[in-house]
């Protein structure tokens, strides 16, 4: 992870997910460790893209497996307000489980000069992980840390972990590591 090149994506830590329709407990654990390494991100210089659900009621195909949540233009589709979401940070709707299938992230990324992204927020195995996979597929180094990411449960955390390192080559790093590293 170059100095410099780094790009901080949050994944879906919104209301919905942290404390509404689809309430992790475990994702409301994570939002201290959340808010340190993006605040010691924005005070390195390093960008904060929040990539959020913001569905389409009545029409996105996830609704269907889900049930409505983070429905664009609720209060359940907004970044829960501990993280304190920043004029300087960045917001990529999503209407699927990727931050970059049919978004303008990898535009934004190419354009801020990013070659490194530092994964953050809910689920590792399922929207940190499909995001994590279009990242590497367009050459992205892909980063997670390890105690600002989280699922429903212990198992699909590991198992997400697992499958990010082996399939991704991901580095796995605490907090407290990477803001060393910034």
């Amino acid at each position: 992870m170059e100095k410099g090149k780094a790009a901080m994506p949050v994944v879906d830590m919104l209301n919905d997910f942290v404390t509404g329709a689809l309430k992790c407990d475990r994702g409301l654990a994570i939002v201290p460790a959340v808010k340190r390494l993006l605040d010691g991100a924005r005070g390195k210089g390093v960008p904060v893209i929040f990539c959020n659900d913001a569905h389409i009621k009545g029409v996105d195909h996830e609704l269907k497996l889900w049930g409505d949540h983070a429905i664009a233009g609720t209060k359940g589709a907004e970044v829960i307000p501990q993280l304190g979401l920043c004029e300087r940070d960045y917001v990529v709707p999503k209407r699927r489980y990727s931050g970059f299938f049919h978004t303008d992230l990898d535009l934004l990324l190419k354009e801020l000069g990013v070659e490194s992204v530092v994964m953050t927020g809910l689920h590792t195995h399922m929207c940190v992980r499909h995001t994590s996979a279009d990242a590497y597929c367009l050459g992205y180094e892909v980063v997670v840390a390890s105690d600002a990411t989280d699922a429903f449960t212990q198992e699909d955390y590991e198992g997400g972990i697992a499958y990010l390192k082996s399939v991704y080559g991901a580095s796995v790093f605490t907090v407290d590591e990477l803001l060393a590293k910034f």
